[in-house]
């Protein structure tokens, strides 16, 4: 428990069996339910999380890799099922400081915002997450947090592209109703989506971590076109939610080859 609410936290892994006991051991003791979805791994991440210890503790398995969006869904709706009054998510690649999961649940359950999102930028400074996040990655994300911007018309958010989150009840319940945009759009998607349904959305500094030997999986050549079609009729459509799925579902078909998360 924290603050008197049930807490879950989404651990989406793809190919993570070198990392996600780590991951799974560094998940604070307040948590209530601790749900792994392995999506469609090829190695062991779904048998060694299993083995792992800890109260809360649960593994559902997606017999295909259907992506980083679908597979924090399943955890989203696994967390309604189970009670849970916010669901964080934390990625089972140990990039997500556990520290910092206090802060981001602070607004969503004391009830001043439906949703909280880390930005890394806003981390002590600027300049630390210039420093520590690879050039490649700063500048997409600084593209892609002010298309995201103009897509939803929420100019109060930046670090679109950051995935440590905290979700209400509420807004669990307008994510899992929608279709789902299912891989590296997902977080663009999901911001037009929430805005759309007039939820508030809150950024909250987190640190940001790049361990040794990190590589990211993206294909830019891949993704950028998807993503850049969502934002440009998230920002034409101005959100009318009929839309929204009709962007979702396309996207996602477009998306629809295998990737590395």
């Amino acid at each position: 428990m924290y603050q008197n609410h049930r807490i879950a936290v989404v651990v989406p892994a793809y190919n993570e069996a070198d990392k996600i006991a780590q991951t799974l051991a560094s998940i604070p003791a307040f948590v209530d339910a601790v749900i792994v979805v392995d999506d469609g791994s090829r190695d062991n991440t779904a048998a060694l999380a299993a083995a792992f210890v800890r109260h809360g503790l649960e593994v559902v398995v997606h017999t295909e890799n259907l992506g980083v969006g679908a597979a924090i869904v399943t955890g989203y709706r696994r967390a309604l099922a189970l009670g849970c009054d916010v669901a964080a998510v934390m990625a089972g690649d140990s990039q997500m400081c556990p520290g910092d999961l206090p802060g981001l649940l602070d607004p969503v359950a004391s009830g001043t915002a439906d949703y909280a999102k880390g930005n890394r930028f806003a981390w002590a400074s600027a300049e630390s997450a210039f420093r520590l996040m690879p050039v490649s990655r700063w500048i997409g994300n600084v593209v892609l947090s002010h298309l995201t911007r103009l897509a939803t018309g929420n100019y109060s958010f930046f670090d679109s592209q950051c995935g440590y989150t905290a979700a209400s009840r509420k807004a669990l319940a307008v994510i899992v109703s929608a279709p789902v945009f299912r891989r590296y759009g997902y977080p663009n998607a999901l911001l037009i989506q929430l805005c759309a349904a007039r939820l508030s959305v809150k950024d909250v500094a987190v640190r940001p971590v790049y361990g040794p030997g990190w590589r990211s999986g993206i294909q830019p050549h891949v993704v950028a076109l998807p993503i850049l079609g969502l934002l440009w009729r998230g920002w034409r459509s101005r959100f009318s939610l009929r839309a929204l799925m009709g962007l979702s579902n396309g996207d996602a078909r477009a998306l629809h080859g295998r990737e590395t998360p």
